[in-house]
């Protein structure tokens, strides 16, 4: 269920206001819900539509679900001139006769982060796990980490708690990284250290190795080509803490517009 949809029509043509429709549809399928979005064509002379021609599209949206869940606080992406299909915008559908590319900008929030790691494709990972420094502390059984709490430290500091079952008791996890981009896809928990003051003393041995564990099984994980968009490659040029919010910026290229919302 999709929530209100803004489109600024003051001033524009039919065949603008048409095109802005069918971009907003066509965006809304690359979501599984969303409270709100926003999109402004431009095309200067309005007459280029005609040939399927326009300077680009402005797209932003606030409160975006991504395969049901992970929260996306703020989306926004700016395309470059973008060559389209006319007729198919005559049917509410758009088709782009070439890829486009676009800056993007996107805002996790820490409820949303913490939220994710909730989402069966991240606890898959986390579950079950059989590396030899974690089995040697479970007498041979698979390991798992659950409850994972991720909080937001300044200069793209965060820390990160969790928990593992062994024989002999829970065992809290902690530690603080510095968060980095590699590769423009894969964003790395670099520096991983060891939190000693959310442990007890008596723990503070078998914790260290099982987050030492914990913080190479997380930089295993966040890959965007894992939660790319259908049609959508994403890219990360930097990313930055300010306060609660988590905020990347880099570029997407754009092949196609999806014909159904993404479950």
């Amino acid at each position: 269920m999709f929530g209100g949809t803004l489109i600024k029509n003051s001033g524009v043509d039919f065949g603008e206001r048409m095109l802005n429709a069918a971009v907003t549809q066509s965006i809304r399928h690359l979501f599984t819900r969303s409270d709100e979005i926003d999109v402004q064509i431009r095309c200067q002379p309005a007459s280029k539509l005609l040939q399927g021609e326009i300077d680009g599209f402005k797209m932003s949206g606030r409160r975006l679900l991504i395969r049901k869940d992970f929260w996306v606080e703020e989306m926004s992406f700016e395309t470059d001139a973008v060559s389209i299909d006319f007729g198919s915008a005559l049917t509410g559908k758009l088709r782009l006769r070439q890829p486009t590319n676009a800056i993007a900008r996107v805002v996790l929030t820490e409820a949303g982060i913490n939220h994710a790691f909730t989402a069966e494709l991240v606890t898959q990972r986390l579950q079950n796990l059989d590396a030899p420094e974690l089995t040697s502390l479970s007498g041979g059984e698979p390991v798992s980490f659950s409850d994972v709490t991720v909080a937001l430290l300044p200069a793209n500091q965060v820390r990160i708690l969790a928990k593992v079952s062994l024989p002999n008791g829970e065992i809290p996890v902690s530690l603080i990284a510095t968060l980095a981009v590699e590769r423009r896809r894969r964003v790395v928990f670099a520096e991983p250290q060891f939190s000693a003051d959310q442990v007890p003393e008596n723990l503070h041995g078998v914790s260290k190795v099982l987050t030492n564990a914990f913080a190479e099984i997380l930089n295993n994980m966040v890959d965007l080509d894992r939660f790319d968009l259908d049609g959508v490659m994403m890219r990360i040029n930097r990313l930055e803490t300010h306060a609660d919010q988590l905020i990347f910026s880099g570029y997407a290229q754009i092949d196609h517009f999806p014909k159904q919302s993404q479950g």
